[in-house]
């Protein structure tokens, strides 16, 4: 039965880094700042004990243990250590409202749970009680002191501590009863289409796809990166978790959204991984500060960005760039592009982007100032399956297929997979895992993509999110509201428009740009939606818009944690401010 499975991974690295660091977490304010760090001895001893703890309290193999915590290297100690323990490991989304995550737990039923404080602990317990559900009935508090009922993480550990010492080879033993087959991860799909799924991965399909990195990832101990999304989606897990802790290379994590911009330029990663609303949002804080220079600054500026973004297209062409061209792009880069760059540390030599669609425009500015954004594509059920090669991006592609994966499209465009990273099933449901399987054993995504000639893929929207208008016409709401991520007054777009004779879209806007705006709000969003009309085709256009007075939030159940629109949710609760679209004069304001 015994086999390589994901904790061996740990073991492998520790046997070569041993005492260089590999998780530094913030103390945080309380403790005057500074970083706790582990060694990859001491993330593989913890790890150890706690698996051999929870062993004690009763943890038996392919038992799911939940653990609720923000992305953190406690979430990484527990995380290893129920997988090494023989458990399979379901993170969950800390973003959610509490009321939705106890829904979670009664879902799930995990006899163990854990959890990153007291408070949080006795907020769930309540929602849960409320619910009319079971508590679990071990919980491990992962950080502070215990509360009622539960475990500290560190009592844990000593229980575990006490079995190696009682027996030093019952870790072994443990370790030869897990077959690769056996399920490691309980994964929670974001919901971005439709309610949540939990999809389950065996260790073998996670070691399939750490095992693509040293091919299309090469980074080493050398390399640092600095992490911040959520740990229950497979991006971070898989990219930022899994893949470093094979690689050996350290881990930093950030110790809030807000505090993430001064700690790219201190702590100054080389791997950098975003969703596309973080790089959006920094597009935006860069064209805003341009618009606070004088005119001839702001004229070098946008002269320089602009001429980066032309040198960018001709080397994805594969063209020359013509020596006087070259002389103005060095120029350039030394006294406009590097100042930006800095700004994110000036180190970074992977800036990746993940977890949702990145718009063209906005990856061939980051091309143009020398800072090119490999975009990948994965999903929950099949783990990461495509990267732009590394030096050869192309701006709104989701780059090549990863070794071993194999991609085709259904007659209707819609992209299927197999890859020896695809998931087991869909947790307790049998008729959901059939129905995204075909006969042939292919995955079915629920994307619409395309192929070019040199094996680039293009997604170029979701099939459950196809508006066909009341004449027919098929638009694909994501390639439009691709368009708008170039325009910093724009925070957020939803287009509306199915089964309807023209396409209408709810907006949110950037505050801070707003401010800086010399004419009304209304005028520059109107200008904005018609750049964006010129380059659509007439049946494509927004024909009348409103602006919302806030943006979409995970609180409504409008955003998934990783800042994906949930598209049925804003209908939902924008049914009558949308049915005041489709009244009266079709023209745009």
């Amino acid at each position: 039965m015994s086999g390589r499975n994901v904790f061996t991974l740990l073991e492998e690295t520790a046997r070569v880094s041993g005492d260089a660091g590999a998780l530094h977490q913030p103390l945080g304010a309380k403790a005057a700042g500074g970083y706790r760090t582990y060694s990859w001895n001491e993330w593989l001893e913890t790890s150890r004990e706690i698996a051999l703890g929870l062993r004690r309290l009763g943890l038996k193999n392919g038992e799911i243990a939940c653990i609720l915590c923000e992305t953190r290297a406690e979430f990484y100690i527990a995380d290893l250590a129920v997988m090494g323990g023989g458990g399979v490991a379901g993170a969950l989304y800390t973003a959610y409202p509490v009321p939705e995550l106890a829904r979670n737990v009664a879902a799930i039923q995990p006899r163990f749970l854990f959890i990153e404080d007291g408070q949080l602990w006795q907020q769930l317990a309540a929602a849960i009680r409320t619910q009319g559900g079971a508590l679990p009935p071990e919980v491990i508090v992962m950080t502070g002191s215990a509360v009622e009922g539960t475990h500290a993480l560190a009592d844990v550990q000593a229980l575990g501590g006490q079995a190696l010492a009682d027996n030093p080879n019952e870790f072994s033993r443990l370790q030869e009863a897990i077959s690769p087959s056996d399920p490691a991860i309980l994964y929670l799909t974001s919901g971005a289409t439709g309610e949540p799924k939990m999809s389950l991965t065996s260790h073998a399909a996670v070691l399939a796809n750490a095992d693509m990195a040293p091919i299309v990832l090469p980074i080493n101990a050398e390399d640092t990166t600095l992490v911040f999304l959520p740990s229950a989606h497979i991006a971070q897990r898989i990219v930022l978790e899994i893949v470093p802790m094979r690689m050996g290379t350290p881990v930093w994590f950030s110790e809030s959204l807000n505090k993430l911009p001064n700690e790219l330029r201190t702590i100054r990663p080389t791997l950098f991984l975003a969703p596309p609303r973080v790089w959006e949002r920094m597009y935006a804080t860069i064209q805003n500060e341009i618009k606070k220079y004088g005119k001839a600054k702001q004229k070098i500026v946008r002269l320089a960005i602009n001429l980066g973004i032309a040198a960018a297209r001709l080397r994805e062409a594969g063209k020359r760039i013509p020596p006087h061209t070259a002389a103005a792009l060095k120029l350039a880069d030394r006294i406009v592009f590097s100042k930006i760059r800095d700004r994110l540390g000036g180190r970074i030599r992977i800036a990746a982007s993940g977890a949702a669609p990145l718009g063209r425009d906005l990856a061939e500015f980051y091309s143009g100032i020398g800072m090119p954004l490999f975009e990948g594509y994965g999903l929950t059920e099949a783990g990461v399956l495509c990267l732009n090669p590394l030096g050869h991006a192309r701006p709104g592609s989701i780059g090549k297929a990863l070794p071993g994966v194999e991609l085709r499209t259904a007659e209707d465009g819609e992209l299927e997979v197999r890859t020896p990273c695809l998931f087991e099933g869909y947790y307790n449901d049998p008729a959901a895992t059939r129905s995204v399987m075909t006969e042939d054993g292919w995955f079915s995504t629920g994307d619409i993509a395309e192929r070019d000639d040199d094996g680039y893929w293009y997604i170029t929207g979701r099939k459950k999110e196809l508006i066909v208008s009341s004449s027919g016409k098929k638009i694909y709401p994501s390639r439009v509201e691709n368009l708008f991520k170039v325009e910093p007054l724009i925070s957020q777009i939803l287009l509306v428009g199915d089964k309807k004779p023209y396409v209408t879209a709810l907006l949110t806007v950037n505050t801070a740009q707003a401010q800086s705006l010399d004419l009304p709000v209304d005028k520059a969003v109107q200008d904005a939606v018609a750049r964006v009309n010129r380059q659509l085709a007439d049946f494509e256009r927004i024909r009348r818009f409103r602006i919302l007075q806030h943006d979409f939030s995970i609180e409504r159940g409008e955003l998934t944690p990783t800042m994906k629109i949930r598209r049925s949710r804003v209908l939902e609760n924008y049914a009558p401010l949308l049915a005041e679209l489709y009244l009266g004069k079709e023209e745009m304001h």
